[in-house]
């Protein structure tokens, strides 16, 4: 669980990320899981867009993503998550 002392700092680093993971109509599958967890290794902090066309909240996707790959959400703004796990095998030293 992050302090909100981290959070501010990561919404910090989160300013910089242009690039989004995007979930559109589909459902929530393996094949998204494995790619946000490949990318949460890669970078450690993420950001993930809903499409309009998607059935889920972005609370909804959030905590899925908190359960299945123990990451921290960092905040939500409208329909973009950013998320964030440290690297296990290159960590960035974000916090």
């Amino acid at each position: 669980m992050l302090t909100s002392k981290q959070k501010r700092i990561l919404k910090g680093h989160a300013n910089t990320i242009s690039q989004r993971h995007l979930l559109g109509k589909e459902e929530i599958d393996d094949a998204f899981i494995q790619s946000i967890d490949v990318a949460l290794e890669a970078n450690e902090l993420i950001k993930v867009g809903l499409l309009q066309t998607t059935s889920y909240t972005p609370e909804e996707v959030g905590a899925i993503l908190e359960e299945k790959l123990g990451c921290d959400v960092v905040q939500v703004i409208g329909h973009v998550i950013v998320i964030y796990r440290k690297s296990k095998k290159h960590p960035r030293n974000l916090i």
